[in-house]
């Protein structure tokens, strides 16, 4: 279920089926950014052939979407790096007036692979972000301190029975250091692993992070969403963390699909009146929409903090 008090799920849910994409079996844990007055996103989709993809999309109002049956193609002048090996749960962020991509990608194993765009259409792949393994990661949209600063969560070659968040920064986007324990699991519904979710959204209170959380049952892995507030100049420092979920799978389109119990969140926006909007990943099949208020969530996790 939502919690009710902050969240509550589209009435179009869900805004993304594979039906729409030609040649796709499922679509989910994909990143969308107000684009030229309209939007565009990166958009994981396996293929029919089971591979993990990543194609470009673009919508007039976010809940209606465009999306390319074609795959982006990276473009990359260093062969040892020029690999789009895997291509799941991107991440889209503004900074320094460009859209930097990150994502799963396969470097002889999972890492977290760096792409940037201007156009939605052209891609330069970078430098991998950090050595295996790593399966989640996201950049913050600023620097901070004058480095570049990101969230991620190390993991291993399988299905990553495990998992906390890190802090990482760097001068260049290309050498990471400064690595900081943010925090790990706890009771409940993130007893198993936790992981960084959509940009950070920087506040008045401190950076707004939405998470996943993930409990292991009788019946295999929950994933479910919660918030956190990290320290503005320090965000390996958790200020305030949720206890209970903002969103936990119920509907039938989020215990049903192609791994049952899913919940993801990837993106999230935030409207001039402070709406927000969290697109997250059903079952690994399909997209969802949940829409809340800035400062309800805000206070809610203020107010339900461990």
């Amino acid at each position: 279920m939502a919690n009710e008090t902050v969240l509550r799920r589209y009435e179009g849910n869900p805004i993304i089926v594979p039906q729409q994409i030609k040649g796709v079996n499922s679509v989910f844990n994909s990143a969308v950014v107000p684009f030229q007055g309209a939007y565009a996103g990166v958009f994981r989709c396996d293929e029919t052939d089971r591979s993990m993809t990543l194609h470009p999309g673009f919508s007039k109002d976010g809940i209606h979407w465009d999306i390319s049956p074609e795959r982006i193609h990276l473009v990359c002048d260093d062969p040892e790096i020029a690999t789009h090996g895997y291509g799941y749960d991107p991440r889209v962020i503004p900074l320094d007036g460009t859209f930097y991509v990150c994502w799963c990608n396969n470097y002889h194993g999972p890492t977290i692979g760096l792409a940037r765009t201007d156009d939605f259409q052209t891609y330069t792949q970078m430098e991998n972000m950090l050595p295996p393994y790593n399966r989640n990661g996201v950049l913050f949209p600023r620097k901070i301190a004058g480095k570049y600063a990101m969230l991620h969560r190390p993991s291993d070659r399988g299905h990553t029975p495990f998992g906390d968040m890190y802090y990482a920064e760097s001068p260049d986007l290309k050498y990471w250091g400064k690595q900081r324990f943010v925090f790990g699991t706890r009771g409940g519904w993130q007893s198993t692993k936790v992981g960084p979710g959509p940009v950070p959204i920087e506040t008045p209170e401190g950076w707004l992070c939405f998470y996943h959380g993930v409990l292991t049952s009788c019946n295999g892995f929950v994933y479910a969403f919660g918030a956190c507030i990290l320290d503005i100049e320090q965000p390996w420092k958790c200020l305030y963390r949720t206890r209970p979920y903002l969103l936990a799978p119920t509907e039938p389109y989020e215990r049903s699909g192609d791994v049952p119990n899913v919940t993801f969140p990837t993106a999230a926006l935030v409207f001039p009146d402070k709406t927000v909007w969290i697109y997250y990943g059903c079952a690994d099949t399909c997209v969802g929409l949940a829409i809340g208020n800035l400062d309800e969530i805000i206070a809610f996790t203020k107010a339900n903090s461990f």
